[in-house]
């Protein structure tokens, strides 16, 4: 019986317990990804694509020089819509506030409106499955502008969860927005979840990285330098267009080439 405060009943001796061990550091492998189909002809699953339409309409397709835009872009799998799709928020927060409709009948086991409030809810139709300590990040394909409409993010915890999620859209506005016939409705990308907490940011001293920074000073005189050329409509810049730096992977520090580079990622497809 435990001791009560005022009692002159003697407390008793806490058991000997053994030191408690440090939490041993996570080691993360290569991940793995399981897709398992919910459904017969579930939504198609496919590597990002690298496009979009905004940037193809940019002066000499110029947004596809900046290339951790269109990395960003390619860096998952996207789940595509099979028909297209309207739908419409007249404001309210109730389930019957949103209306849809498609050119496919029997849609609804696709999409409904199911938490209220301006959102549309979508099945993905898979059952994802990552390695231990992997997720997955959920969202609108990345870099992606849909007037009226935003896609939510969700990280999901895939590496042992043995149902499905949903991919959730919100009104910004009423109105009406239309998703096209193999448009991405959903984007998944990979995150190693159980290291991101043992992430200790520090604040570093650059004039005390005197090789980093005068790689970093090197680089803005460059490109203020450039720009200015550029400005000035001098031939060789303009004949150049822009700086590829980035692109080839040079500019490091002392000129050292990093370990490991891509300006263009091409993911497997689900086989």
């Amino acid at each position: 019986m435990a001791g009560v405060k005022g009692s002159k009943t003697a407390k008793p001796r806490a058991a000997a317990t053994a030191p408690k061990k440090a939490a041993e550091p996570v080691t993360l492998g290569a991940p793995e990804l399981t897709c398992y189909p919910q459904w017969p002809n579930p939504p198609e699953l496919v590597p990002g694509r690298s496009e979009r339409v905004w940037m193809d309409l940019t002066s000499q397709r110029y947004a596809y020089r900046c290339i951790p835009l269109s990395m960003a872009n390619a860096s998952g799998w996207e789940i595509r819509l099979p028909f297209t799709l309207e739908v419409g928020w007249n404001g309210g927060d109730s389930l019957d506030a949103i209306r849809m409709r498609a050119n496919q009948p029997h849609f609804e086991h696709l999409v409904s409106s199911h938490f209220g409030h301006g959102v549309v809810t979508f099945h993905t139709g898979w059952l994802f499955r990552t390695s231990p300590g992997w997720a997955l990040w959920t969202r609108g394909p990345p870099n992606s502008i849909k007037d009226g409409i935003v896609a939510l993010d969700g990280l999901v915890e895939t590496d042992w969860l043995p149902f499905s999620f949903t991919m959730n859209w919100r009104f910004t506005r009423p109105g009406i927005v239309r998703f096209e016939a193999g448009e991405p409705f959903c984007f998944i990308h990979l995150v190693p979840h159980a290291l991101l907490d043992d992430v200790q940011p520090r604040i570093g001293d650059l004039e005390k990285e005197p090789k980093l920074k005068a790689a970093h000073d090197a680089w803005s005189a460059s490109r203020a330098d450039f720009g200015d050329r550029l400005k000035a409509m001098e031939n060789d810049a303009v004949a150049e267009k822009w700086q590829r730096t980035y692109v080839q992977g040079r500019g490091g520090v002392e000129g050292e080439h990093p370990m490991f580079h891509l300006s263009k990622r091409r993911l497997k497809a689900p086989k």
